[in-house]
């Protein structure tokens, strides 16, 4: 593996991308994580392939991401002002954003994330936070060749479909979508299949194990799988079942 994300997130692939990587194709010039949250997938790996795209629907996480890949040093000064406590992290979280810069915003999510229970940036975390300048030259030199988007899946998954793209997507979880930020319906589900279904390149796809995803995706190849457990939903059980499915 080459290196951790800078980030936690809900959903994060943490536990799983090292099965996810190597179940990767062996041929492939061009790597699109559609989903991106944290970029645990991404940052497995030196490269992945010579051309490879980020994208996630939340303008604040991509935002941070092209603040990371060209101002790291204005992150880290920007950041070391802020002082971890309960009422800043309030403040930020209640403040408008209107009239930040963009590395005013980018730290302010940071912040957020690395101060919130389960990077939730909803509940303040009792617990220190420290950022390492060398954590972000890190990030920074990953990300250096790596197209930054912010587009809806349906629409980046049309412009950079290739006979020789690999698509890596991790939507939202079935029936857990009230945990993220932006707004993923039932049709959203449908609409995502559906745009796969027309694809010219290779996909693989993460999941819960839900029966609506079962039969929604049962044409494709299923691949059962099951991790620790960190996600609210199902407190109570030491391991959480998920589908890895490929056109493949």
């Amino acid at each position: 593996m080459y290196m951790n994300s800078f980030i936690a997130w809900i959903g994060g692939k943490k536990l799983l991308r090292k099965q996810i990587i190597e179940m990767f194709p062996d041929n492939f010039e061009r790597y699109i994580e559609v989903f991106g949250g944290a970029g645990w997938v991404l940052f497995g790996k030196e490269q992945h392939a010579k051309f490879e795209v980020f994208n996630d629907y939340n303008s604040e996480l991509v935002n941070l991401y092209k603040s990371m890949k060209y101002h790291p040093k204005a992150i880290e000064e920007e950041y070391s002002w802020t002082i971890q406590s309960r009422e800043i992290f309030n403040d930020m979280l209640d403040s408008n954003i209107s009239g930040l810069t963009e590395i005013q915003r980018a730290s302010r999510y940071l912040f957020l994330i690395k101060s919130s229970f389960s990077a939730s940036r909803r509940t303040f975390a009792t617990r220190p936070n420290n950022l390492s300048i060398k954590e972000l030259e890190k990030v920074t030199n990953r990300l250096k060749k790596v197209v930054i988007e912010n587009k809806d899946f349906q629409n980046l998954i049309k412009v950079y479909d290739r006979n020789d793209a690999l698509f890596y997507l991790d939507p939202p979880y079935h029936k857990t979508e009230k945990y993220y930020d932006n707004v993923f319906s039932e049709s959203d589900h449908l609409r995502l299949k559906e745009t796969l279904d027309g694809i010219k390149g290779k996909f693989i796809l993460s999941y819960n194990d839900d029966e609506y995803i079962r039969n929604l995706y049962k044409g494709y190849n299923i691949i059962e799988t099951e991790r620790n457990n960190n996600i609210a939903t199902q407190k109570g059980k030491e391991k959480y079942k998920e589908l890895i499915i490929k056109n493949y």
